[in-house]
């Protein structure tokens, strides 16, 4: 039987100034470690710490600039794009342009905080 999600779960974001993220499903929100589904809500001025996850992440791009840097250079996601990072290489995300992005990340399996491994 399908089951509803009703809402989703803020859940605390890496980097500065903070972004949003809510989580609808995934380990926090419904507990399935399987995948993670979230949107992202990322002002201007947005940077994580670099990460080498061991998770693939897929990310669709609503509204802005993603800017995805890796160790072969750098892609600017706008909206209406996707990019697909693989598990186990190294990726740092950051909106430094001005509006910030909305984004969806779709995470495979689902994102944790013990598997995505950030740069010190």
């Amino acid at each position: 039987m399908p089951k509803l999600i009703e809402r989703a779960t803020r859940v605390e974001a890496a980097g500065t100034p903070p972004k949003v993220i809510r989580e609808y499903i995934g380990r926090v929100n419904n507990g399935t470690d399987a995948l993670s589904i979230a949107r992202m809500s990322s002002p201007e001025g947005w940077a994580e710490p670099g990460q080498r996850p061991e998770f693939d992440e897929y990310t669709l791009v609503l509204e802005g600039t993603l800017v995805v840097r890796h160790e072969g250079g750098s892609i600017e996601v706008e909206a209406g794009q996707a990019v697909v990072t693989s598990a186990g290489e190294w990726v740092k995300y950051s909106t430094p342009h001005p509006g910030g992005a909305e984004y969806v990340a779709v995470c495979l399996p689902a994102f944790s905080p013990d598997t995505v491994h950030r740069d010190e």
